[in-house]
């Protein structure tokens, strides 16, 4: 959803709003763990690269997530539209990426579903991660997860053989996406599942004749099937990555200031322009169905947060910015449209 807030000194400034069905969640213990997760990590991470959580909130069978809104799409869509990137636009996104990841991993915190699709862009053209639904945390060195988790094109050896991981995942999909971006397609690929985790584990990787020395050597070194010898893999983590050829005409102070002009700046006609979205989306009328699941009390415990650590919105902070809403007096969420900030009574963490 896409709202626009009423007051105060952003009053006006578009966000997105993600909405998630208690009842959805709980009916699976992976999904609760990693619901919160989502939050937790969304809440603690700030970075020039990875979306910002502005505001939590919950009410009896939902929960809602206030994030910036990234008018420049997926990039996926643009990788859609170019077919293939240019090698310098994709050092540019990989860079940036790059600076992502090895925040996270100073957190403790990989990543594990790194893909065109979960890497959005702002109204400059930067990169913005988002989606951490599948994050771990408390990952340091020596520490390793065993959870089957992730896109299948992009996952590393280790996940799809269960045999443990810890953030060298990362740097493989990393070279899954450079592979993606300056090929058009991941590096192995297969009719089903099987056959696609079949060539992940045993195909040697091909490189197209066309891709720069610097390219190649990036991609192979990235693309290690053992974890230990991967690019990334040792105690530099990100700066391994990040002193490569490939990258050397990166100023990286430059790049984390966001200095650097993107290869792509969205044409955007307003503030709320959904140009750079898929139609398919766009076009859908946005509903927040009603909110009458019934949760017990433990089920609802999942949810609560610590004495001390709620996060408040005042119920006049938001407005709805969709046609239905902005026709209505004062522009306020429409019972047939969200309904939410009308009406609210008894709602944990709004004020």
């Amino acid at each position: 959803f896409q709202v626009r807030k009423v007051s105060g000194a952003s009053s006006g400034k578009i966000y997105a709003m993600k909405v998630l069905k208690k009842a959805m969640i709980v009916r699976n213990a992976k999904d609760t763990a990693h619901t919160k997760a989502e939050r937790n990590i969304l809440e603690e991470v700030k970075h020039p690269f990875i979306v910002d959580l502005i505001y939590a909130f919950q009410t009896g069978g939902k929960l809602y997530l206030i994030l910036e809104y990234l008018s420049g799409g997926e990039l996926f869509m643009q990788l859609e539209r170019e077919g293939i990137f240019m090698e310098d636009t994709a050092c540019f996104y990989l860079a940036e990426i790059s600076m992502a990841l090895g925040h996270l991993h100073q957190k403790g915190i990989i990543y594990r579903d790194l893909k065109p699709e979960n890497i959005m862009l702002n109204d400059s053209g930067h990169v913005k991660l988002t989606d951490f639904g599948l994050c771990k945390e408390s990952i340091h060195d020596g520490t390793v997860t065993h959870t089957f988790c992730g896109t299948i094109e992009y996952m590393a050896p280790e996940i799809l053989m269960r045999s443990g991981h810890n953030r060298a995942v990362d740097w493989w999909s990393l070279g899954a996406l450079m592979y993606d971006m300056l090929t058009g397609a991941p590096p192995f690929t297969g009719e089903n599942r099987k056959k696609t985790i079949d060539k992940i584990l045993k195909c040697k990787l091909s490189l197209p004749p066309y891709l720069t020395q610097e390219a190649r050597d990036l991609l192979k070194k990235l693309l290690k099937r053992s974890a230990s010898s991967r690019l990334g893999g040792g105690p530099g983590d990100a700066a391994e990555v990040q002193v490569h050829p490939f990258f050397r005409h990166i100023n990286w102070d430059d790049l984390l200031a966001r200095k650097v002009e993107p290869p792509f700046k969205p044409f955007l006609q307003s503030a709320d322009d959904v140009s750079q979205f898929d139609s398919k989306f766009t076009s859908q009328t946005p509903v927040d169905s009603p909110d009458d699941s019934t949760l017990s009390e433990s089920a609802n415990q999942v949810f609560l947060r610590p004495p001390g650590e709620t996060l408040f919105v005042h119920r006049r902070l938001l407005l709805c910015s969709c046609l239905n809403c902005r026709s209505s007096e004062g522009h306020f969420w429409r019972k047939c449209c969200f309904g939410l900030f009308s009406e609210l009574v008894g709602v944990t963490g709004i004020s």
